[in-house]
């Protein structure tokens, strides 16, 4: 992984085309869905291979997103792009509000109960649709509801621990 690598996150990948003027479907991994487009420049990422575009143009679309990129102006170009994972520098999503948190930031993480019991790395999250879930692996895997004040007690960016008022044998 190169140095401007680690400074990227996904933020979604393009999923198709939409209409014949170089319009692409973009599954979205932000939140609102449509946040996507305000990122730019992207990072479009093919087998290892990064090119960068601007967003010309872009919107919510029934449950996703389309959006019109720079280059892309026939729908062969932007189904050629189908796959595509996108990036943007990690500096365009600025800080993150009071008790808010990317994903991106807590993947990774150290997380222990409050009894100082570790119980692995935050390996990924998911969203259920009541709540988002933390993936931590260790000796175990867990799947920790990320519930900021009531499961999660706190989250030390600098020491990368996170802190949990959970059971490790649940």
């Amino acid at each position: 992984m190169t140095a401007a690598s680690e400074r990227r996150v996904a933020v979604g990948r393009i999923s198709g085309s939409f209409g014949v003027r170089g319009w692409v479907k973009v599954y979205s991994y932000t939140d609102p869905r449509d946040n996507v487009v305000g990122y730019s420049p992207w990072y479009l990422v093919v087998n290892g291979q990064s090119r960068q575009v601007k967003v010309l143009a872009g919107r919510a679309h029934g449950d996703g997103v389309v959006a019109l990129i720079e280059g892309v102006q026939e729908r062969d170009a932007a189904e050629a792009l189908t796959g595509a994972e996108i990036e943007v520098d990690r500096s365009v999503l600025g800080k993150a509000g009071r008790q808010q948190f990317y994903w991106t930031d807590l993947q990774g993480m150290m997380v222990q109960t409050l009894t100082g019991v570790t119980l692995g790395s935050v390996d990924h999250l998911f969203e259920t649709g009541a709540n988002d879930v933390m993936v931590v692996v260790g000796e175990g895997r867990h799947l920790v509801p990320f519930l900021y004040g009531r499961v999660v007690t706190g989250v030390d960016m600098d020491r990368r621990v996170i802190t949990v008022d959970w059971d490790p044998g649940f």
